[in-house]
């Protein structure tokens, strides 16, 4: 029997399977949209990635150092990788200081507006992940050269 905190709600965001150290099925049956993706990245309201990332983004000159440079990314990790690293990030590392930004249980200090509800929409997941796919790197094995 489920406790009350244990119990389904409507925002509990869809079941997805892990592989190694990937989400090989996408989370949303539409595909991602790298445009909206790249909005979402470079965004101070929605991802705030480049508070903590840097990028090829000329147009916002403070990014962050603390983590990798985001450039190259869809060079350096896979599809299913990458949605990991998004969704939850956890998994990989716990002791990341990385949000996961599609989970909404077992989490600390979570704002009682926030509580229940993931950062990021399936469909934004998969809207940065586009975005990223497209971040490669010159010389790297599949990008263009």
């Amino acid at each position: 029997m489920q406790t009350p905190a244990q119990a389904v709600t409507t925002t509990t965001p869809p079941a997805y399977q892990v592989v190694r150290d990937g989400i090989p099925k996408p989370l949303t049956a539409e595909p991602g949209d790298a445009a909206r993706g790249r909005a979402i990245v470079l965004s101070r309201q929605t991802g705030l990635c480049l508070l903590c990332h840097s990028g090829p983004f000329p147009e916002d000159p403070s990014q962050g150092t603390v983590a990798p440079d985001l450039a190259g990314a869809g060079s350096r990790w896979t599809e299913a990788q990458l949605r990991l690293r998004i969704a939850d990030s956890r998994t990989l590392d716990p002791a990341t200081v990385m949000p996961s930004y599609f989970r909404d249980d077992d989490l600390t200090r979570v704002g009682a507006a926030w509580r229940g509800k993931t950062i990021l929409t399936a469909q934004q997941v998969e809207d940065v992940v586009a975005f990223l796919r497209t971040l490669r790197s010159e010389g790297a094995e599949g990008a263009p050269r």
